[in-house]
This record gives structure tokens, C-alpha cells and sequence, in this order.
């Protein structure tokens, strides 16, 4: 999993090989995000002699604190080639107000 701040939001990618989307699921809750899934992966081999088949299932569950506040509900997630990434906007007070200085 990697993570980057912006000014504007924060970025978590992770790698998920053998993951299909449909086992994700992502939340939001106060300043954690949680990644769950589950793999499932299936091998067969045939030759004249043998037929070989093997399973293997798990679920993971990796949870992240989020360095800033950020807004729930316009989190956005893709997902492609094994790859999940979320985007995590920042709430407005998060981001700060600059503060300009006059001179006289």
C-alpha cells in the first residue's frame, strides 16, 4: 500500500494481484480507510496420468489512518489490472485557509 498527501487530498494505491473488484470492499470511517477482499484462485493441470486440481481462498483486511480529514462521500476508487487506487478528497477545513499578508 502507498499513500501521497496532496494540498487537496490524500492517494492510497495498492497492488491486489488475483483480486477480481467484485471481492473488494472500501470504507471510510472517521480517519480510516479499510480494505477488504477476498482471493480465491483455482489451478488445474490434465495429462495422460493425472488430473491436478488445487484451491486456495483468503480474506485480508488492511486498515490506514489517514493523515487528514477527508470527505466521505466523494471518495472515488478504480480498480485496474490488479491495481486499487482511492481518491480521497480533503474536507474544506483540512485543506486550511492561506492567510495573505499585507504590507504598509
Amino acid at each position: 500500500v502507498e499513500m501521497d498527501e496532496t494540498k487537496d487530498s490524500v492517494n492510497v494505491k495498492a497492488e491486489l494481484p488475483g483480486v477480481e473488484a467484485k471481492d473488494l470492499d472500501i470504507s471510510v470511517s472517521g480517519d480510516v480507510l479499510t480494505i477488504k477482499g477476498e482471493k480465491r484462485q483455482e489451478r488445474e493441470e490434465k495429462d495422460e496420468h493425472r488430473h491436478l486440481v488445487e484451491r486456495s481462498y483468503g480474506a485480508f483486511s488492511r486498515m490506514v489512518r489517514l493523515p487528514a480529514p477527508v470527505a466521505g462521500d466523494k471518495v472515488k476508487a478504480t480498480f485496474k489490472n490488479g491495481v486499487l487506487e482511492v481518491h480521497l478528497p480533503k474536507t474544506k477545513e483540512a485543506r486550511g485557509n492561506k492567510i495573505e499578508v499585507k504590507v504598509e
